[in-house]
């Protein structure tokens, strides 16, 4: 299998890489972070023991479906300070 120019680990399929951008979390507040961030390391996990195919690319939309409403709902929460 390909790897990256500096030798680190294999890369994955096109779509699977391109999935795994929307579970970054580093961007959000710390209260969105809260919420987004174990669906980030969830679905660095499932990629890191699955092969790529169809239902990878499945599950991961719909983990991704998940998270996304789960953050809108976190959005009508009062941050805790």
């Amino acid at each position: 299998m390909t790897q990256h120019s500096d030798g680190s680990k294999p890369l994955r399929h096109p779509g699977t890489e391109h999935l795994l951008r929307y579970f970054e979390y580093g961007h959000l507040p710390p209260h969105l972070q809260a919420v987004s961030k174990p669906f980030g390391d969830l679905a660095q996990e499932v990629v890191a023991v699955l092969p790529d195919g169809p239902e990878l690319s499945a599950g991961l939309r719909k983990l991704l479906e998940a998270k996304d409403c789960l953050v809108r709902a976190a959005l009508d929460t009062t941050p805790e300070n």
